[in-house]
């Protein structure tokens, strides 16, 4: 099975409705990471196989999960898990937030490359990042603990919105170390296809 027949199997596996084109421009994103990642090191996955498996599919495991209008990857580096739901969400406004310019810079590329109107890169720390208005969702996937991430981001939400966190191992002892006035509000365990090791999606909001 190559690349594109693992995605396109992946994509069936986990039950989402694509949009025309976007299986394609998933495989176009692929190939400008594994490009950019040998002079930039955006990932410690080198094969495109594991990258398909560990990049995009886990990116898309969590796409019915996102509600609303705005949504802010926080920490995004190589664009995960905010490009592939950029490309599975045309309706989404996703912003992308590094503060490392070399990352954002592939961000840039990518957004061009790929003619993805729907996506905003920022270069910068998010707690200095003042938006004129806030976000429905915040999510990360490698970016923090789950008190920092929450800690960082908060004035980013929007009254009502939701902190989307992906992990692998259910974070118990982050979760102990929330904050006073967060709670988690649901807890999801993804499977992705391909990937043999535990994710979950904690959705936490403001109690």
């Amino acid at each position: 099975m190559n690349v594109e027949q693992q995605l396109a199997a992946g994509v069936a596996a986990l039950g989402l409705a694509l949009p025309e084109g976007a299986e394609a421009k998933l495989m176009a994103y692929l190939a400008l990471l594994d490009k950019w990642n040998r002079v930039y090191n955006l990932t410690a996955v080198r094969d495109t196989e594991r990258m398909v498996s560990h990049h995009l599919l886990d990116s898309l495991a969590a796409v019915p999960f996102f509600q609303g209008e705005a949504v802010l990857d926080v920490g995004s580096g190589g664009g995960l898990p905010g490009i592939p739901l950029a490309i599975a969400r045309p309706e989404l406004q996703v912003t992308l937030i590094d503060s490392i310019a070399k990352k954002t810079a592939f961000l840039l590329q990518a957004k061009a490359e790929l003619g993805l109107a729907n996506l905003q890169v920022v270069t910068g720390r998010v707690e200095d990042f003042r938006p004129e208005t806030g976000f429905d969702i915040v999510t990360s996937r490698a970016f923090s603990d789950l008190r920092e991430f929450v800690t960082l981001t908060r004035h980013l939400l929007k009254p009502g919105g939701l902190w989307l966190a992906m992990k692998g191992l259910y974070p118990n002892e982050e979760i102990a170390l929330l904050p006073a006035g967060v709670k988690v509000s649901a807890d999801h365990a993804l499977h992705v296809p391909g990937l043999e090791a535990s994710r979950h999606l904690i959705v936490l909001e403001s109690a």
